[in-house]
């Protein structure tokens, strides 16, 4: 199970996940930009991921659809404005493809993944909001719930790998 890792947000838009994760940051990066890996671990369970067309690259796009246990369909297109292979990825749901603007605007997330030796990652997810009123939404769907699970399936695909 991955250890939790207390890192405030620096701002009163920003809900922060950092955990230490059992498994070398190339592993956790790569479930995190392959399209074959990604559906294996990005949905918290029971929710799960349909598919992903992952274009990782600044200014790539990315479609995540994710599946409800009702079987209900939620698209998730965004772009990629910075990647760092092992180290960094920066999307946002602001611009789909081809640099449209998106029709309603939530969020930036700024992943960073940190060897920190003997195989273990340092993995911080920040997510940063348009809005207050954004967060809070983001916090009352289970942000921290959501993601801490997802991480928990994350580490367990990556020390597979």
């Amino acid at each position: 199970m991955t250890t939790v890792v207390d890192v405030a947000p620096a701002t009163d838009r920003e809900l922060v996940l950092a955990r230490i994760i059992d498994a070398p940051r190339e592993k956790v990066f790569r479930c995190w930009t392959d399209a074959t890996l990604l559906p294996k671990w990005f949905a918290p369970l029971p929710w799960t991921t349909s598919s992903a067309k992952l274009d990782v690259r600044a200014g790539g796009s990315s479609l995540v659809v994710m599946r409800s246990p009702e079987g209900e369909e939620y698209p998730n297109p965004g772009l990629y404005l910075e990647v760092v292979p092992n180290e960094k990825l920066v999307f946002t749901d602001a611009f789909t493809e081809a640099w449209l603007p998106s029709g309603k605007p939530f969020m930036v997330g700024i992943l960073t993944f940190e060897d920190i030796g003997g195989g273990k990652t340092k993995y911080t997810a920040t997510v940063r909001h348009w809005s207050v009123e954004d967060r809070d939404a983001h916090e009352k769907m289970g942000f921290h719930g959501g993601w801490g699970l997802c991480t928990e399936q994350l580490e367990a695909l990556a020390k597979t790998l």
